[in-house]
C-alpha cells in the first residue's frame, strides 16, 4: 500500500492521530513510462547547468553567491524577512535592515551545506549521522539554538495550528519515527534502483513527512536534494536548488506533499518536482550566461578608463567576489592605497557600475547593481498577509 497509517498519540494532553508513512520507494512502483520525456528534459537541463558552471571564469564565486541565494530562499519559505542585499550587507560586515537572527539563519544554511559536501567528498556516507551533523550547524545560534540542534526529537511535534488538536499534520511518534528513519537511511544507500532525480524527489517527501527534528526540517529537506545530486555525481558542484520554485508555487507544493501522504499521489508529485528541476536549472544557466556577459561588458568599459584601468580592474575583481563593499574594504582586499581605491570606485559610480546605498559621508557602502540584480531575482521576502 502506498498510503500511510495512523496511530493515536497523546501530545500536550490531547489525543491526536499521528501519521506513519509507508516505506520508500513506493509500492506499487512509480509509473515512470509516461514521464520519461519529462525526466529526460530534467536530466538535459541539469547537464547544461553543470556544463556551464564548469566554464564560468569565476565558477567558485558564482557557486558561493548562488548558494547564498538558495539559503536565503529556503529561509524565506520558513518565514524570515531578509533580502539578498541584507545577506550581502551581513557578509560585508555592515548592519542589515532586518533582524540579525534572520540573516544568521541564512549564514548557517551556507555553512551547513558546505559541511555536508565536504564530508561527502571525504567519502563519508549520506546517512542519518551526517544529517544530524548538518542540522547541528543549521540551527547553531539564532532562533534554533533551543531546538536541540543535531538531535532527533524526543517529543511529538506537529505542523500547522497552535496546538496538536488543530494541527494540519502530525508526524510519527518517537518509536515509529525511529523505525521510519532507519528505513529512510536504507533507501538513501540503495543507489542505482531508480534514477537519481526520482530518488531525490522521493527522499524529500519522506524526510518532510517523518519530520525528525523540532525545527529546521524544511530547510534540511530542501538541502538534502542537492546533497543527493552531488553525492550521485549528477552534479559536479552544488548549483541546483529548488527553493525558488517551491517558494513561487508554495501552495501547490504543500498540497502535493499532503496528497502523497494521504493518497499515495507520487506520480503527481514527481511531475511537479521534475518540472521544477527543468525551470530552476534553466534559470540558473541563464543567470550564469547573463553574469558572464555582464562581466565581459563591464571589463571592456573599465579598460577604456586610461591610466587608472589596471588598478580599477583590481577593484573590479574584488567586486565580483563582494558585490557590496566600501572603499576601505576594497583597498584592503586589493592592497591598493585608499586614495587609489577611492578614485576607482568614484569612476565606477560615474559609469553606473556601482551605486552608493548608505547616504552617509564616511564609510559609504557601494553595490554592484546589475550583478546583484541578476543574483537577487525572485528573492523578495514573502510578506505576511
Amino acid at each position: 500500500m502506498r498510503e500511510g497509517r495512523y496511530v493515536v498519540s497523546t501530545t500536550a494532553g490531547e489525543q491526536v492521530r499521528a501519521f506513519i508513512p509507508p516505506p520508500v520507494p513506493p509500492d506499487p512502483p512509480l509509473d515512470l513510462a509516461p514521464r520519461a520525456a519529462l525526466l529526460d528534459r530534467a536530466n538535459q537541463s541539469l547537464g547544461r547547468l553543470d556544463g556551464i558552471s564548469a566554464i564560468l571564469p569565476s565558477a567558485s564565486l558564482f557557486l558561493y553567491l548562488y548558494l547564498q541565494k538558495e539559503a536565503l530562499l529556503s529561509a524565506q519559505i520558513e518565514g524570515t524577512q531578509s533580502s539578498f542585499s541584507d545577506l550581502l550587507l551581513h557578509e560585508a560586515q555592515e548592519v542589515p535592515t532586518t533582524p540579525i537572527d534572520d540573516v544568521e539563519e541564512v549564514s548557517n544554511y551556507v555553512a551547513a551545506i558546505n559541511h555536508g559536501l565536504r564530508r561527502l567528498n571525504e567519502d563519508f556516507p549520506l546517512s542519518l549521522r551526517l544529517i544530524r551533523e548538518i542540522h547541528a550547524i543549521l540551527l547553531r545560534g539564532g532562533r534554533g539554538a533551543d531546538k536541540h540542534p543535531g538531535e532527533f526529537r524526543k517529543s511529538q511535534n506537529w505542523i500547522g495550528g497552535d496546538r496538536p488538536g488543530n494541527a494540519v499534520f502530525v508526524p510519527p511518534p518517537i518509536p515509529e519515527m525511529h523505525q521510519s528513519l532507519d528505513q529512510f537511511e536504507t533507501f538513501l544507500h540503495e543507489e542505482g534502483r531508480l534514477p537519481i532525480l526520482v530518488r531525490a524527489a522521493i527522499a524529500h517527501v519522506q524526510f518532510e513527512t517523518i519530520h525528525p527534528f523540532l525545527d529546521g526540517n524544511g530547510r534540511l529537506g530542501r538541502l538534502l536534494i542537492t546533497l543527493m545530486l552531488c553525492h550521485a555525481k549528477a552534479l559536479s558542484s552544488p548549483i541546483l536548488y529548488l527553493s525558488l520554485y517551491f517558494k513561487i508555487h508554495r501552495n501547490r507544493y504543500y498540497d502535493l506533499l499532503n496528497r502523497v501522504r494521504f493518497d499515495g499521489a507520487w506520480e503527481q508529485w514527481l511531475d511537479f518536482f521534475l518540472t521544477g528541476v527543468v525551470e530552476v536549472a534553466d534559470q540558473a544557466t541563464s543567470a550564469a550566461k547573463q553574469i558572464m556577459a555582464l562581466f565581459a561588458a563591464d571589463r571592456a568599459r573599465i579598460d577604456s578608463l586610461g591610466r587608472i584601468a589596471p588598478t580599477a580592474l583590481m577593484i573590479f575583481e574584488h567586486l565580483q567576489r563582494n558585490p557590496i563593499t566600501t572603499v576601505s574594504r576594497a583597498a584592503e582586499a586589493t592592497n591598493l592605497a585608499f586614495p587609489t581605491a577611492s578614485t576607482a570606485i568614484r569612476r565606477f559610480v560615474e559609469l553606473g557600475l556601482l551605486r552608493e546605498i548608505t547616504e552617509r559621508k564616511r564609510d559609504r557602502v557601494f553595490r554592484y547593481e546589475a550583478y546583484v540584480s541578476i543574483l537577487a531575482e525572485g528573492t523578495d521576502p514573502i510578506r505576511p498577509r
